[in-house]
């Protein structure tokens, strides 16, 4: 695919097409890859984008309960002496 160099201000930028952004779930931002003489323009992956607010529901429906002991019953800590 070939893609236009334009002027935005002082700098240069390409323009996408919808059908790029949608495909590859671009939004915001993406990342430059420089390699071998080839430039890779990626997703910024954010993979804990939402962590925040989903363990603010969790703690809100009491779903933050451990799901197992952090001590064992046989356990023992003397070995870390």
């Amino acid at each position: 695919m070939d893609v236009s160099v334009i002027s935005i201000g002082n700098s240069k930028g390409i323009r996408l097409t919808k059908t790029v952004l949608e495909k590859y779930n671009i939004t915001d931002t993406l990342e430059l890859i420089l390699e071998k003489g080839y430039m890779i323009l990626k997703p910024k992956q954010e993979p804990r984008k939402g962590w925040e607010k989903s363990f603010k529901q969790m703690h809100e429906n009491g779903d933050d309960k451990l799901v197992m002991s952090d001590i064992f019953s046989d356990e023992n800590f003397d070995e870390w002496n």
